[in-house]
């Protein structure tokens, strides 16, 4: 999958909480200072090359939408993180974790208890 700058990134945010919209509407969901209207439009068409975003026209207007979901975008890019930087181990990312004292015990009992349920639901 191809990977998102941090201002592609920040239009797919806009797009997925949104839904389908036009340029205007994605400028009003970003954080201040607003980009201009050009700086958005050629982000979103980059966009459209990298295949994360479709149209549909209106005349001269364009409606955009999100071609991937938000989980399907989470999920690949925690696959490629995890294989980047813990070998491929979840497990080494969970103990990350705990050595730089950023999950607690409560936390990690209750990934576990999501683990065991996946289990037994069979996913």
């Amino acid at each position: 999958m191809k990977t998102l700058t941090k201002a592609e990134e920040q239009i797919m945010q806009a797009l997925w909480k949104l839904g389908p919209s036009f340029v205007k509407e994605i400028i009003e969901e970003l954080p201040e200072p607003k980009p201009h209207y050009n700086t958005v439009s050629t982000l979103v068409k980059i966009l459209i090359e990298k295949e994360f975003v479709d149209f549909k026209a209106y005349g001269k207007s364009h409606q955009y939408f999100a071609l991937i979901s938000k989980d399907e975008y989470s999920r690949k890019t925690m696959k490629q993180f995890v294989k980047g930087y813990f070998e491929g181990s979840y497990s080494n990312l969970v103990s990350f974790f705990m050595k730089d004292k950023n999950i607690s015990v409560n936390e990690l009992e209750n990934l576990l208890e999501q683990v065991k349920e996946a289990k037994q639901k069979g996913l």
